[in-house]
């Protein structure tokens, strides 16, 4: 893959364009599609250096922390998001109240590493059989499934159609979406189900742009991104119009833009105002839960001990305003 130009920011984004995202577009930062079209992540577009930051869950960090050697360590810069905003979602007409009752059922699975088994163990935590679940992949991650690229929503695309009975989304999102479009849904948080969930999305980058002369660059690029985003959250129609000034296809409907950024725009600031920050205990947490439920593994399937993965290395606040 080329590399990026040397005179802007590439970012490679996680999904549709959503309002996850709207305080890169608040702040105009030049972004990226969401898949390559080659199956290439937004994490490995950063690894290969065909991009400059990745939109990605936390666990992204912990997987490049522990795969090959000679593969980069991608570091977390940035939390796009506080709280827990993400969730496993039915739909109502489907019975399946509890996560529990999933055992048996089909979950559709964006296939990443540790995805799968963090369902499973919260099947597991609700007195299900979390190995009975039915996992399978979306297609292309749902990237190049015309549905989903035009609804924005696997909801719309998966459940609703009949092709799986759960997934994870963020309710902020598809949650609005569905409910807009008579699709009731349950939606299962994970901590209240004994998974101490890390921060999703986080902005990964290279190690290699860490320092150096490069180093500015990162902590220039994330003081204008900080700012979009207080705009965001501050100005949910704004942001609502920066993104829907993207142009894509799932960005038609202003009303339901403006319901989801109302929606999401308390969760991109900490308490006292701040946006970006990662707390130690978070991570720490989280990657204490994956190396006791036995998730994280080699290529080898052999469990990797604790000791061998250095939570300070996965993420830093160094370069935030």
């Amino acid at each position: 893959m080329s590399s990026p130009m040397e005179d802007e920011i590439v970012v490679a984004l996680d999904w549709t364009p959503n309002t996850n995202h709207s305080g890169f577009y608040v702040a105009q930062v030049k972004l990226c599609s969401a898949d390559a079209g080659d199956g290439t992540t937004p994490a490995r577009q950063v690894a290969q250096r065909a991009a400059h930051f990745a939109v990605a869950p936390s666990e992204s960090a912990v997987s490049f922390a522990t795969t090959e050697p000679d593969k980069p360590r991608l570091v977390a810069v940035a939390a796009l998001l506080q709280g827990s905003a993400s969730a496993i979602c039915t739909l109502k007409s489907s019975g399946i109240d509890r996560p529990a009752k999933l055992a048996g059922k089909r979950y559709a699975s964006y296939n990443g590493r540790f995805e799968d088994p963090i369902v499973s163990r919260m099947v597991s935590n609700d007195g299900g059989d979390g190995q009975s679940v039915q996992f399978h992949g979306l297609d292309a991650h749902g990237y190049q499934d015309d549905d989903t690229m035009g609804a924005g929503s696997v909801v719309a695309s998966y459940l609703e159609k009949g092709r799986s009975d759960s997934t994870w989304i963020f309710p902020a999102w598809e949650g609005v979406l569905a409910e807009r479009a008579g699709q009731h849904l349950h939606c299962f948080g994970l901590e209240d189900y004994g998974i101490p969930y890390g921060y999703s999305p986080v902005l990964l980058a290279h190690p290699d742009d860490l320092v150096g002369p490069q180093a500015e660059r990162v902590k220039a690029f994330l003081a204008a991104t900080a700012e979009g985003y207080r705009r965001a959250a501050a100005g949910p129609e704004e942001a609502a119009k920066a993104l829907a000034s993207c142009g894509h296809p799932s960005l038609k409907d202003p009303e339901f833009l403006e319901a989801s950024s109302s929606c999401i725009a308390k969760q991109f600031l900490t308490p006292d105002g701040k946006w970006g920050f990662m707390d130690s205990k978070r991570w720490d947490d989280f990657v204490n839960f994956l190396c006791l439920s036995g998730i994280v593994r080699d290529r080898a399937g052999g469990a990797i001990p604790r000791e061998a993965i250095k939570v300070e290395s996965l993420f830093t606040n160094h370069f935030l305003p």
